[in-house]
């Protein structure tokens, strides 16, 4: 049992409906996928062409970043806002796409961008299908 399991379930509130094995599954995914664009990140920086990788690292911090951000917020279930979670949700949605997209572009020459890109769609979805169940 992963550790945002244990703490949904000890939670001593009503979740307010939210559907917990959603809210479990992105919180999971949100810190996967910022794990997986900080290593991609470095690693892009370790390849030999470096400059030409500029964008997909900028991608991979920014969506790092909205990723760990996202999942903090969705761990925080006391004076719940629905309309806010829903606008980091699709802030992460997005995120997600932009860098999933841009290391789809990179994935045929860089094993690391292929894995990112893998989870940032993991990650999307689950953003996607927690917001259908607001």
């Amino acid at each position: 049992m992963s550790v945002a399991s244990q703490m949904l379930d000890t939670y001593p509130k009503d979740l307010g409906g939210v559907d917990r094995e959603k809210l479990r599954a992105c919180i999971e995914a949100c810190y996967e996928c910022a794990q997986a664009c900080t290593a991609c990140a470095d690693a892009c920086l370790s390849e030999d062409q470096v400059a030409e990788l500029t964008k997909c690292i900028r991608t991979n911090l920014d969506c790092a970043d909205q990723c760990e951000t996202t999942g903090k917020v969705l761990s925080r279930h006391t004076g719940y806002d629905a309309n806010l979670t829903r606008a980091v949700l699709q802030a992460c949605v997005q995120a997600c796409k932009a860098c999933a997209d841009e290391c789809d572009a990179h994935a045929s020459e860089h094993g690391h961008c292929h894995v990112c890109a893998e989870a940032c769609r993991r990650c999307e979805r689950a953003c996607q299908d927690l917001i259908d169940s607001l």
